[in-house]
Order: C-alpha cells, then structure tokens, then sequence
C-alpha cells in the first residue's frame, strides 16, 4: 500500500482487529492517536501490554516483538548487532536519530520488509 492509500485508510475500531499485525496497521494509520509521542519504548510498552493480556485471557501466543521474538531476532540480524538487552525500539531510535529519519517511520519500513520476508510480500501479510 502506498503512503496515500495508507493515509486514506477508514480507521477500525480494536474490537474489529484479529491479531498484533492489524493493530500495527491501525498504528500506522493515526500513530499520534495511539502512541504518546510517536516513542517506539511506548508503543513497544503496548505490545508488552499486548501480550500480557493474551496470555492471562488465553489467547494465542504473538510474540514476535518479545525480547527474543522473531521481529527482534530479525532485526538484530539485519543491523548486525548483538542482542540490544533494552530491546528492538531502543535500537530502531538510535538508528533512527543516525540516519535523520522519524522513528516510527523506520520501524514501519523495517516491519514492512519484515513481514516480506516472513510471508513472501507485505501484502500478503496484511
């Protein structure tokens, strides 16, 4: 999908949401609604959250942003750095503030290629 086509996109509401991927989706769309700051440690927070209430409420383990997750193990890779203890958004800032870019628009870009990777095409993963 396009920035435009992104930008354009009706925003759902959470109960419509089926899993992490489609929250991040909706963060994508309005970030400044969800995320205070637009801080990746914050939305990182909400995924914590995320989690946490999966596993109490017995829903399916999505763990792919954890510590040792596969995004993050993905990322530690393609940065070529060891494991960052403080985690994947701590590490997408610095790069992000290295390279001039927004934060969150380096961890979109990052998931995006991500999600290529993991599924064949970012499309097929929406």
């Amino acid at each position: 999908m396009t920035e435009e086509e992104w930008r354009n996109k009706t925003p759902r509401h959470p109960r419509q949401l089926n899993n992490i991927y489609e929250f991040l989706d909706e963060v994508r769309i309005r970030p400044g609604s969800w995320v205070r700051d637009r801080s990746l440690q914050h939305l990182d927070s909400m995924l914590l959250g995320y989690r946490v209430g999966g596993t109490i409420h017995g829903g399916k383990d999505e763990d792919d942003f954890a510590q040792t997750g596969d995004f993050s193990m993905w990322l530690w890779r393609r940065f070529d750095v060891d494991m960052n203890p403080q985690g994947w958004a701590v590490e997408i800032e610095r790069a992000a503030e290295q390279a001039g870019k927004p934060p969150m628009d380096m961890f979109f870009t990052l998931l995006d290629a991500f999600r290529a990777e993991r599924h064949g095409s970012a499309e097929a993963a929406r």
